[in-house]
């Protein structure tokens, strides 16, 4: 057997998962550009986080400031916070900021809330034991900070968050199915607003099927005049986001670039290396798909985007990894409550004509947190060695296989 590793179980001490694949096939691993890169230093970390682009040090901006938030990004993201948090607290300390002006809040949108040992996942023991750490409520605590242009979205704010005259944000930039690549605005709109908010935000996503989505210019990696990052771009501003800590990520979740500073020039700097850092060779025309993900293991459907053009037209077998301890996110906006009840905006997950089986594989079954439909060719499978008996019965000794490492951050152009 060929064994191929994969990366998995971003929050519990990061493993690799061992797929034996049959010799006979012809398997092919498609890794996005920067699969590889090195992990920054703490010092390069501190580097990026004291000089800052487009605005003054921290410790200058902080000078003087009553009271501080300090928002980062939820367990959905693979954002490492801990290593990056203690660089900003120095900042905040040499400003003269104490610890009972600091607080902590957790950009949720509408995930599900998080408890203490998520908090700690993210933030480490220390941080989450000296300072206070919140949820978002985006059903109620908003407040109204402003109407944007682009489309007139009404956006309701965190109040706790607005009732703080320093704002920083700690996330990471990867690819998006809507915005393009997330990161940027997104730590504010959907993080930290209202329900309705992000309703009317999102609803342009219901336009962004394919054949609308040229003229919509929304999608995996486009990022260029796509109207959904500029109405989030523009509540960030509304809400008044004073400093941004973009991350860069390789296959194993680690921090390999770090862009801080003012929203406009930190974000777009960093989008720019993103577009190389994920991008992933186009690939088609084979009989066995396999799809793991890792950075978003909690919202795998993502890792479908990139998977189903690389099948066979002629019919093929796409297999998407998910081994998520927790299950799938919860999503008020588009999740499941039910068998065949959902939230707002949901809508279908069509497995393509061309796919004879979507093969869904999780060492963690729960059929109640996934976020695709009822169909007859989604199977779900807990062993590993049931998955291969169904592929060789499919495929026999003969099969060209694509491995994507890390589907749901890989994007092709």
């Amino acid at each position: 057997m060929n064994i191929i590793k994969v990366p998995q179980l971003a929050w519990y001490e990061t493993k690799e998962l061992e797929l034996p694949l049959p010799d006979s096939w012809q398997v092919e691993v498609y890794n996005m550009a920067g699969y590889n890169r090195p992990a920054m230093k703490p010092d390069e970390i501190k580097a990026s986080i004291s000089n800052p682009i487009g605005i003054p040090p921290i410790r200058e901006l902080a000078r003087g400031k009553k009271e501080v938030v300090i928002i980062f990004d939820d367990m959905t993201r693979v954002t490492r916070a801990a290593k990056i948090v203690p660089f900003v607290l120095e900042e905040l300390a040499a400003a003269g900021i104490p610890d009972n002006r600091i607080r902590f809040i957790v950009a949720l949108g509408l995930h599900s809330t998080m408890w203490r040992h998520h908090f700690v996942k993210k933030l480490g023991e220390e941080i989450v034991a000296r300072f206070p750490v919140y949820n978002h409520n985006p059903f109620g605590n908003c407040t109204y900070v402003g109407t944007t242009s682009t489309y007139k979205t009404k956006v309701y704010a965190n109040e706790e968050v607005m009732k703080c005259d320093l704002k920083i944000a700690i996330g990471s930039v990867v690819p998006h199915p809507m915005s393009g690549f997330g990161g940027g605005g997104k730590i504010i709109l959907p993080g930290v607003v209202s329900f309705e908010t992000i309703n009317w935000n999102h609803q342009m996503q219901a336009k962004s099927s394919p054949e609308h989505r040229d003229i919509l210019n929304v999608g995996m990696g486009i990022f260029d005049n796509n109207p959904m990052h500029y109405d989030i771009d523009e509540a960030a501003k509304l809400v008044g986001l004073d400093v941004i800590i973009n991350c860069l990520v390789n296959m194993w979740g680690e921090t390999v670039a770090m862009y801080t500073g003012a929203m406009e020039p930190a974000y777009a700097a960093a989008v720019q290396e993103a577009k190389t850092h994920y991008l992933t060779p186009n690939v088609e025309d084979k009989d066995i798909v396999i799809a793991n993900t890792f950075a978003k293991v909690n919202e795998t459907r993502i890792g479908l985007g990139i998977t189903y053009p690389a099948v066979n037209t002629g019919g093929g077998d796409v297999v998407l990894i998910g081994n998520a301890p927790e299950g799938q996110v919860t999503h008020y906006l588009i999740g499941p409550f039910g068998k065949t009840t959902w939230a707002k905006q949901h809508r279908r997950s069509e497995v393509p004509q061309h796919i004879n089986h979507l093969i869904v594989y999780n060492e963690y079954p729960h059929r109640g947190s996934s976020w695709l439909d009822e169909d007859n060719k989604i199977l779900y499978l807990d062993r590993w060695d049931d998955v291969l008996k169904l592929l060789q019965k499919s495929h026999g000794t003969d099969a060209k296989v694509a491995l994507y490492p890390n589907a749901e951050i890989q994007y092709c152009i």
